[in-house]
């Protein structure tokens, strides 16, 4: 099982998600940066909300740019390069793809409908240490993401920890935070990760065997 984060992993909502913060402050008369916005892209969307709205809106304000971003941002959503290739490679190898994402599961699901990514399972509403809990649910061998948080996940929940510099992280925070493989965009994710999984990944650490397959479920993944 291989999982991916959805921003800037999979997913390139940035126009949409500036129009979004756009229609919200004209809705408001808050004024925001949309720039600012979509370069910390990555924790939670309260966490973004806290830096233009009180804490009491804040509730209030997370349900209506969830309905906003419905009507513009998901759109004018598209597939980060590389994205189709990722996915496809693994499953062309028999494995399985599950999406691990800050952004809740409805607008996840119709994000990867819109841009024509087929994933397996869509698990919204994670960010960091979350993450690693939903990457252990679903016996995720290698998870993919742009973001700090998602090498924590990763880390977290057992998996092989891939960073992708397309996002707001560098590749040495990346690494600081715990990513094993640091790459600078998907199209290079294919090759890098074969040879990789979970349990075999800590065997060959400890006791120098080789790896098998890195796209199969643990359970059944043979040389």
């Amino acid at each position: 099982m291989v999982g991916f984060d959805l921003d800037l992993t999979l997913l390139d909502a940035r126009a949409g998600i500036r129009a979004t913060f756009a229609a919200l402050s004209a809705e408001t008369g808050v004024a925001d940066d949309g720039d600012a916005v979509v370069g910390r892209l990555g924790p939670p969307l309260e966490t973004e909300l806290a830096y233009w709205f009180p804490a009491a809106q804040i509730p209030a304000q997370a349900d209506r740019y969830r309905q906003l971003y419905a009507v513009h941002a998901i759109p004018a959503s598209t597939p980060m390069p590389g994205a189709a290739r990722a996915v496809a490679a693994v499953r062309r190898h028999g494995g399985r793809v599950v999406v691990v994402t800050a952004k809740n599961t409805a607008l996840a699901q119709a994000s990867l409908a819109v841009v024509g990514l087929a994933v397996d399972v869509v698990e919204g509403a994670r960010f960091a240490d979350a993450k690693g809990t939903a990457l252990l649910e679903q016996h995720v061998d290698i998870f993919v993401g742009d973001h700090v948080g998602d090498m924590i996940g990763a880390r977290a929940g057992g998996a092989h920890a891939v960073g992708l510099t397309t996002g707001p992280c560098s590749a040495d925070e990346l690494r600081a935070a715990g990513a094993d493989t640091v790459l600078t965009h998907l199209d290079e994710f294919p090759a890098s990760a074969r040879g990789r999984s979970r349990e075999p990944r800590l065997t060959a650490q400890t006791t120098g065997a080789p790896s098998p397959c890195w796209c199969a479920p643990r359970s059944t993944c043979s040389r």
